[in-house]
């Protein structure tokens, strides 16, 4: 397999990232534990994520991830292979299009790659639209798949 590719630049050297990729991050093992804290914090607890005996009996035949967990995950992996310095302050400004087209099945283990499809300049810094995967080791398709806004001001 190919080296990961990991982008580390200087908040000033933004505009030069449109078209680059990154990734693939780290391998990251979705667990029940996991699972359980998210759906205890959020208050969804639907059945497919939360009893291993109920899950049995559906499609899965296993307890899933919840889809905004899978999301979620993105902080730690893309840290892994996409580094801004010298920037005051970065956000998740939102999302444009959020799809989730496959299944995080308990333990599986999920890891990001992507692209800088867009850098805009933004009172005070840069504006980045960037299209994230989430791979599922094994799967045919991804778990996730989104168009994130992320903003690093000066």
């Amino acid at each position: 397999m190919a080296e990961a590719t990991k982008l580390a630049v200087d908040v000033e050297e933004l505009p030069s990232l449109q078209g680059r990729t990154f990734g693939p991050s780290e391998w990251r093992e979705v667990t029940q534990d996991d699972i359980n804290v998210f759906a205890q914090v959020t208050g969804d607890d639907n059945p497919i994520h939360v009893d291993p005996e109920f899950a049995k009996e559906t499609p899965y035949g296993t307890t899933i991830a919840h889809g905004l967990l899978t999301l979620s995950l993105v902080v730690p992996m893309m840290r892994d292979v996409f580094t801004v310095t010298g920037a005051g302050m970065g956000i998740n400004y939102g999302l444009n299009r959020l799809r989730f087209p496959a299944p995080v099945p308990v333990g599986a283990r999920l890891r990001v790659s992507g692209e800088v499809t867009a850098v805009n300049e933004i009172k005070g810094g840069w504006q980045l639209e960037t299209t994230v995967t989430w791979e599922v080791e094994g799967g045919d398709k991804p778990a996730c798949v989104a168009e994130m806004l992320l903003r690093y001001y000066r």
